[in-house]
């Protein structure tokens, strides 16, 4: 993760007028060189006691921090302190008054992001996000001003944007990671949602649709799984993950099987033409790789099965195999399909062998497959009398 350093509010609002009216978004409040306030704002910065700063700051903001725009000031001084002192709910609570009066300071937003990371408050982390969001894009869709031209406004906010551009990328990297790892499956999901909703044009916006059908699948929603999955292919038909998911799904349920089948092989053809993702070694790639083709491979054979295609789905199920034994729940799976499909073709010794692998891993398919080998093992029998 790119680590930015972080500026205090006061810094973005009180350079040199041009410049730092030109790189902040949000209100810009002018602090002319000389004044009370640029004098009173000097002799905060430069208190090194933090006792003696927050005096100073709240003598500013009961004095002349509440003339005109200043509150902005003053607010804004106090997230910076109570973020350095880790007083998180402070931060929250004047960051809230920051943007009841600047509701597109983007700076706070980038504040309140951060605290709510190091509170781990993963409500606040998402909604902050959302503000952060938002304010970028109302930016970006922002007219010029009365006094401003068309073409020299598009070039002022295209110096902005790309003075906050790095700010930005943080900003979602901290929300994405963050809300990734709530631990209910439902709950990240939903997260998970919010941030491509606020992040339409981030790089992790697929990345955290494609998370959240997952997890929804997980908590067993399977309407919002269908929703985000299906949406999502529709954005990107080449989405691997979510062929193989809705491939996966379909076969399961013995539903549009033909839509599974094709999804399943549209997936292992796009697996062997693939490029290697950015920031993954050749061996990780390699892993991945071989693994969704196993899945690939597993949803065909479990399609095959479903189309009474039995011996078609054993070469499948077994081609898959070893391809899925890295992963105890996709291997279980796939040995226990196997074992069906075995039983089909009453090729009953192999079918015990094929359930037996199921059983041998920890997964919800152990106790399934045991339970069909104590069937395949046939009654008890009887001892002599």
């Amino acid at each position: 993760m790119r680590h930015i350093k972080w500026l205090p509010l006061t810094a973005v609002l009180l350079g040199a007028g041009n410049i730092a009216t030109a790189q902040q978004i949000g209100k810009y409040v002018p602090v002319h060189a000389g004044s009370d306030v640029d004098h009173a704002l000097n002799e905060i910065n430069a208190a090194a006691d933090p006792a003696q700063k927050l005096t100073l700051i709240q003598k500013f903001a009961d004095g002349i921090g509440k003339e005109g725009d200043n509150p902005i000031l003053a607010d804004g001084l106090f997230v910076d302190y109570y973020l350095a002192q880790k007083n998180y709910d402070k931060v929250f609570e004047y960051g809230d008054k920051l943007f009841a009066a600047d509701p597109d300071n983007f700076q706070n937003a980038i504040n309140m992001v951060r605290a709510s990371v190091e509170k781990g408050d993963l409500d606040r982390l998402s909604s902050y996000g959302e503000k952060a969001g938002a304010i970028v894009q109302r930016y970006k869709a922002a007219p010029a001003p009365t006094d401003t031209a068309a073409a020299a406004w598009e070039e002022q906010k295209a110096r902005t944007l790309e003075a906050n551009k790095d700010s930005y990328t943080y900003v979602q990297q901290l929300v994405f990671s963050g809300v990734y790892q709530a631990k209910d499956p439902a709950k990240r999901a939903a997260l998970l949602v919010k941030f491509a909703q606020a992040f339409p044009d981030s790089t992790y916006a697929n990345q955290a649709l494609g998370v959240a059908a997952t997890a929804y699948q997980q908590a067993q929603n399977t309407a919002k799984m269908l929703e985000v999955a299906n949406g999502l292919l529709a954005k990107d038909p080449r989405d691997i993950g979510m062929l193989l998911l809705l491939s996966d799904y379909y076969g399961e349920k013995g539903e549009q099987l033909d839509k599974a089948e094709n999804y399943a092989k549209k997936a292992a053809s796009l697996l062997d033409t693939g490029q290697k993702p950015e920031g993954m070694t050749d061996e990780q790639w390699a892993q991945q790789k071989a693994l969704q083709k196993g899945l690939a491979l597993s949803s065909l054979g479990q399609v095959n099965i479903e189309k009474k295609d039995n011996a078609q789905a054993v070469e499948n199920l077994k081609a898959a195999a070893p391809l899925v034994k890295p992963d105890d729940g996709s291997y279980a799976r796939n040995q226990y399909r196997l074992g069906f499909a075995l039983l089909n073709l009453k090729r009953n010794a192999e079918a015990k062998e094929a359930f037996r692998q199921a059983a041998s891993v920890n997964s919800p398919y152990r106790a399934l497959a045991q339970e069909k080998l104590k069937g395949l093992a046939g009654p008890p029998k009887r001892k002599a009398s």
